[in-house]
């Protein structure tokens, strides 16, 4: 049986793992949108739309547990989303292979985020599955998507 201080720190720690998450679900709306702007005119929109959508979603979902847990939903991307929009910024400036690409790779850091944050054993279930069984396989649709994607662009 846990105690209640390390309830406490489970219930802490979850909470600090879905605010780390929700700045990245963050970021990634942020970068969609400058990605948006890029393809205002090409036939991908919908496509990069949809994924701005489901990244809106996952924050909608990790806001919710955290404030089921007792906590504080953080509102902003903090310096992963400086970076990523930097990022972005200079892709889309080299074209839609190489904006894709960096989407891509942004995909790919929150797969690896959340695949990290499955292994944390101290995590409480709600969060566990809410990773495993809503959000993760998001981001992998997403992956396949930005893969086909990049592979019909010139």
């Amino acid at each position: 049986m846990q105690t209640t201080d390390t309830k406490s720190e489970t219930l802490e720690e979850c909470i600090e793992t879905c605010n780390k998450m929700l700045r990245g679900e963050r970021s990634a709306v942020e970068t969609y949108d400058m990605a948006i702007e890029k393809f205002s005119t090409d036939p991908a929109i919908g496509k990069l739309r949809s994924i701005r959508e489901d990244h809106a979603e996952s924050i909608a979902d990790l806001e919710k547990n955290v404030i089921s847990m007792g906590g504080t939903p953080d509102r902003d991307s903090g310096a992963w989303g400086d970076f990523a929009t930097l990022v972005q910024g200079t892709a889309n400036l080299f074209g839609d292979k190489s904006a894709v690409a960096s989407l891509k790779q942004g995909e790919e850091k929150g797969l690896s985020d959340y695949e990290s944050a499955l292994q944390e054993s101290d995590l409480m279930a709600s969060c566990l599955d809410l990773y495993a069984n809503t959000l993760l396989p998001r981001v992998r649709r997403h992956i396949a998507e930005l893969d086909a994607l990049g592979e019909s662009i010139d």
